[in-house]
């Protein structure tokens, strides 16, 4: 196998390095070493994290959280080109800056779809079991290549926007890894079997269609509890949807699956848990509600949650 998850892992491992190096050589950061620490440490769960003992992840994991508390992730304001610059290169290029971005999608689709055949001597170039992600991190490979040879620039410049992008969002862009941790946590812990005692002895689930409602809407109040689908899925999965939507009503789990998680993504819509999505674009934003995003999205959210579950009761 030549493209798996690890390597992409690594990748993500060495970006974090770099973007800590630069902080930490940076003398006009508030708080250099304690920000740079942070990734760094956070690019040594990428690059190794697999190899060392669990209860040194954990240490690692527990130290960066520490950090954190105490506002040492703080932001600075990274030397970037100017807004002369910048303006003129948009100008430039127009909207044919936006087909970096558009490659990630397509190479993933293509690479998802064609993985299963990429086998050349028994080894297969993409890992089918991660196909999905595996094709996701290729796309963002050759949409910075591409980049690159769009703007005529170099990998070096992309790091520094990287470091800026970072600097910006701060400590939330590790919220999604550990909220997806946290679910894993609740379900070992038993949270979706008290989750499923509760709906059982309280609601009659007998209706197909009540047990899709409190599936889709557990989902989403779940998500806004935990902040992100992939923490609330194994609760609410384990706790409704493998016992009573496929035990008792035998549906099929690709569809139960798929409409579950983005009945999650409603809730993700409609809470200040999920940072790096609500609260940290309205501080970029400067939007003077820091709740702005949540409001606009209020509608959105409710309206795609009656729809899942219109298609789940459909076609489930």
């Amino acid at each position: 196998m030549i493209v798996s998850l690890n390597v992409l892992f690594w990748l993500v491992g060495i970006l974090l390095f770099v973007i800590g190096g630069f902080i930490l050589s940076d003398r006009d950061h508030p708080k250099r070493f304690l920000a740079g620490s942070f990734w760094i440490v956070y690019g040594i769960v990428f690059l190794v994290g697999e190899q060392l003992p669990a209860d040194i992840v954990g240490v690692l994991v527990v130290a960066m959280a520490v950090v954190a508390g105490v506002g040492g992730v703080t932001g600075a304001k990274p030397k970037v080109r100017s807004d002369a610059e910048r303006h003129t290169s948009a100008l430039r290029h127009g909207n044919a800056l936006f087909l970096p971005a558009l490659t990630i999608p397509v190479i993933t689709v293509i690479g998802t779809l064609l993985a299963p055949r990429l086998v050349f001597g028994g080894v297969a170039l993409i890992d089918p079991k991660n196909a999905t992600l595996a094709s996701f991190g290729i796309g963002c490979v050759f949409a910075l290549i591409y980049a690159c040879v769009l703007t005529r620039d170099s990998v070096k410049q992309s790091t520094k926007e990287a470091r800026r992008l970072v600097d910006a969002l701060s400590w939330a862009v590790v919220l999604p890894q550990m909220l997806g941790m946290l679910g894993l946590v609740f379900a070992d812990a038993g949270v979706g079997k008290a989750v499923a005692h509760l709906t059982t002895a309280y609601i009659d689930l007998d209706y197909r269609l009540v047990a899709v409602i409190v599936y889709c809407v557990g989902m989403a109040l779940f998500t806004v509890i935990m902040g992100n689908g992939f923490a609330a899925f194994p609760v609410m999965t384990g706790g409704v949807a493998v016992p009573v939507l496929m035990g008792v009503f035998h549906g099929n789990p690709a569809p139960i699956a798929a409409i579950g998680m983005f009945s999650g993504y409603c809730g993700t819509l409609l809470t200040p848990m999920a940072a790096n999505y609500n609260i940290v674009p309205a501080a970029l934003l400067e939007l003077p509600d820091k709740y702005g995003v949540i409001r606009v999205q209020v509608p959105t959210a409710i309206v795609l949650l009656t729809v899942n579950i219109i298609l789940l009761y459909t076609f489930m």
